[in-house]
Order: structure tokens, then C-alpha cells, then sequence
């Protein structure tokens, strides 16, 4: 059995898929406490492990963080990640490793497993290897490393292969770093000073790689941008959470997918739902008087949310059976959650992706890179683009092609069997009972 300390950001995309890892470890007899936001700790202990406040500093409501700064709700796009990076990621992350001090204190840890974007362990592994425990880094967004064959996270920006790719990535990462995320990085060298530590000469804020001894990237290489030398360091698992049997629940109108028409399933996630007309009015409109029986997800709103009159070839529901919805899906329009867009490619569903907030600027755009989907670079795309979008993934095979391709590496990949090997190469004891 290992000593095990989980550090999640208080969001819950990243505490979700965090405690679906803690679960796993605490099933396989570890002892596993989880460091994360205070309302979250009945899930933690729903989990089975010991729960871990963070400090008040640091528990910031991620999946609100308009009420903490009102003035993000005017941003999009590059400026907006560069002030949610900034303020809700690089500047909680002192009082973030002195909650981590604090529980190694009070029991020593072996492994220590951390989700990308907890900032707080970028600078427990500045420490010298013989002074941390092992650092697993779990990659529940899209990749990001500091590689001459990619351009800077978080702009959004596919690869170009060749040497003028090459160039063009060095010449935006000079960028990025002098002037479009210079703040985000100040932010991160005093981060580094708070705590004592040796400000690096490079700071690696945009590379876990760097940073842990392990990372276990929850996607497959197809759905990422290919590097000349990959990291060993690196380790595509697979999504985490594979399509789950459920308890079977149908809504009423359920016996409507059988009509014969194309499928379209479109929802908002379970966060950022409370303006429908961001994605879902749009799809409904755009889409109402087409040969598709659309299907709504509010995400756990009440069905009434979405204004009516509804279409006639729109349905909707609070909740839907996706190990029953997906096998019968032709097209998957959604606002880019990493964890919605793996579900859709497991199942070889091609997809029209709009997001452009937090990391969804990068997993769109790895949707229309793959070949997978389309790719709308915006928030609240106009009906008519969504139309266009949709018949051309339900009309052209190679958009169904990448997105079974991809389909199939997730279908061959290890998902959470990966942690236990992690666990077991760093203690160098069995990861299980």
C-alpha cells in the first residue's frame, strides 16, 4: 500500500475525473487523501478517501470565477485565458504548496498526483528530486509542452510541420512569453519567490512534462499534435472515463431515434449551461428545419430552460444514457469539454465544436486538426454556421473516419489500469492489493 495525496484545482471538470483516480487507488488499498475546495468533500469522501481542505486563498470557485473577478465576463478568447491563468491558476499556487507541505507533514507521501492546471505542484517539483515525493501529473486538458514542433499553448494555433513551422512556433513562443502571456509568467516567478524557491531561468508553466516524473495524458496520440522526440515522460492512456453501462433510464421520446433520421445530440456540459443561447438555441435554429432529429441535454437544468417553442425535430432532457445515446449518434455539436469530446470519439462520432474560453481553444482546435470534426472558433456561433457545420460532418465519411480511427486507439488504450502502473514504477511496489 502507497501514501497517496491527490491536488485538484476546485473546479469541477478537474475534480470529476481526479476522483475517478482516487477512487480506483483507494480500490486498489492505497491510502489516498485528495487536496481540493471545500465543496467538494462529500464527493471525496463519496470516494472513499480522506479530504484535504485547501487554504481560503486558494478556493477560488473555478466553475463560477466570474463572481470572484466580474471582470472576466467581458473577456474571450486569448485574453481571457491569460486572466483565468493568471488569477486562478498561477497565483493561488503558494498557498496550494503550503497546503501540500502541510499534508506531507502530517503523514509522509509517496506519490503525489496532481491534474495539470494545480499550479501548486510546478513548484513542489523545483525541488530537488531526494526532497518531494513522485509527481504524477494527470492531463485531463488538452497537452502542453514547450516544443519546437508546437506553437505556444493556449493560442489555439495547430501545428505546421517543417522547418517554417519550426520558425513560426519560436517566434510565437518568444512572443507569447514577452508580451501576450508576459503576465501570466510574472505571476509565476513571484509564485516562485513566495515560497523560496530559485526562480528558473525558463519557467514551466505551460510544460508539465518538465515538471513531473510522469504524465498520463487522458486522450490518444491521434487527437494530439505529433512531436519529432517525444518525452518519455509522456504517456497517452486514453480517456479516462470510458461510456459507462446506466441504469438504463430512457425519457419518454426516446423511441423517436428509431425514426430513421440522423441523430444530433448538442448540450452545454454540466458548468457553463445557464445561457442556452450560447450553443443550444443556435443548433435548435439552425438545424429546425432540417432532415435531423436534434437532441437536447440541458446538463441538469430543468427542460423548461430551454425557451420554447421547441422545434419539431427537437427533443430534450435533463440527463441522457450516453452508453445508450452515443451508439446511435450521426453528429455531436458541443461547446469543447475534453471529457464530452472523448465520449463522441470513442464511439467514432464526428463533432462541431464551439468553445474558446479556459483550454477549449486548444481542444477545438485539436477536433478540426484530427479531421475528427469542425472546428466554429467561437462561443456563440450563428444558426446558419451551425447548419453548415453539421451537414458537412454528416455528409463527408472522412470526418466519421478520423473520428473511428481515433475511436479505435481509445478502444486499445489502458485508462486507469495506466495509474496503477505509474503508482508501481515510482514506489517500485505493486500498485494493487
Amino acid at each position: 500500500m502507497s501514501s497517496i495525496l491527490v491536488t485538484c484545482t476546485p473546479a469541477h471538470g478537474h475534480v470529476v475525473p481526479s476522483l475517478a483516480v482516487a477512487a480506483h487507488l483507494v480500490a486498489a488499498g492505497h491510502d489516498v487523501r485528495v487536496l481540493t475546495g471545500a465543496r467538494y468533500a462529500e464527493r471525496v469522501a463519496a470516494a472513499g478517501a480522506e479530504f484535504l481542505p485547501l487554504p481560503a486563498e486558494a478556493d477560488i470557485d473555478l466553475d463560477h470565477p466570474n463572481d470572484a473577478f466580474p471582470e472576466r465576463a467581458a473577456l474571450r478568447g486569448v485574453p481571457e485565458v491569460r486572466f483565468s491563468l493568471t488569477n486562478l491558476f498561477a497565483k493561488p499556487a503558494p498557498a496550494q504548496l503550503r497546503a501540500v507541505d502541510a499534508a506531507i507533514a502530517e503523514r509522509p507521501v509517496d506519490v503525489v498526483i496532481t491534474e495539470a492546471m494545480f499550479m501548486g505542484a510546478a513548484l513542489l517539483a523545483a525541488r530537488p528530486r531526494d526532497e518531494r515525493p513522485a509527481i504524477v501529473t494527470l492531463g485531463i486538458v488538452p497537452l502542453s509542452v514547450a516544443d519546437p514542433d508546437v506553437a505556444p499553448f493556449g493560442l489555439g494555433i495547430p501545428p505546421l510541420p517543417g522547418p517554417l513551422g519550426r520558425l513560426r512556433n519560436a517566434f510565437l513562443r518568444f512572443t507569447s512569453e514577452r508580451f501576450v502571456f508576459a503576465p501570466v509568467l510574472d505571476a509565476a516567478r513571484e509564485a516562485y519567490r513566495a515560497v523560496g524557491l530559485e526562480v528558473p531561468r525558463d519557467v514551466p508553466l505551460f510544460d508539465p512534462a518538465s515538471r513531473s516524473d510522469l504524465v498520463l495524458q487522458f486522450t490518444v496520440a491521434g487527437f494530439e499534435y505529433p512531436l519529432r522526440h517525444p518525452r518519455p515522460s509522456i504517456r497517452f492512456v486514453g480517456p479516462l472515463s470510458r461510456t459507462a453501462p446506466s441504469n438504463g433510464k430512457t425519457p419518454s421520446w426516446w423511441g423517436d431515434l428509431d425514426g430513421g433520421r440522423p441523430v444530433v445530440h448538442v448540450t452545454q456540459g454540466t458548468i457553463a449551461n445557464d445561457d442556452v443561447s450560447q450553443l443550444i438555441l443556435p443548433t435548435l435554429e439552425g438545424l429546425a428545419d432540417e432532415d435531423v432529429l436534434v437532441v437536447v441535454s440541458t446538463g441538469g437544468r430543468p427542460v423548461d430552460s430551454i425557451p420554447g417553442p421547441l422545434p419539431a425535430n427537437a427533443r430534450v432532457a435533463e440527463y441522457l444514457p450516453y452508453d445508450l445515446l452515443f451508439p446511435r449518434l450521426s453528429a455531436f455539436v458541443t461547446n469543447g469539454g475534453y471529457g464530452g469530446l472523448h465520449y463522441a470519439l470513442e464511439h467514432g462520432v464526428p463533432i462541431v465544436a464551439a468553445g474558446t474560453t479556459e483550454d477549449k481553444l486548444e481542444t477545438t482546435a485539436r477536433v478540426a486538426w484530427s479531421g475528427a470534426g469542425i472546428n466554429l472558433r467561437t462561443d456563440t456561433p450563428d444558426p446558419w454556421k451551425v447548419r453548415e457545420a453539421v451537414t458537412a460532418v454528416l455528409t463527408k465519411p472522412s470526418y466519421r473516419a478520423a473520428a473511428s480511427r481515433i475511436g479505435a486507439e481509445i478502444a486499445d488504450s489502458p485508462g486507469l489500469a495506466a495509474v496503477d502502473a505509474a503508482v508501481a514504477e515510482l514506489t517500485g511496489a505493486p500498485a494493487g492489493r
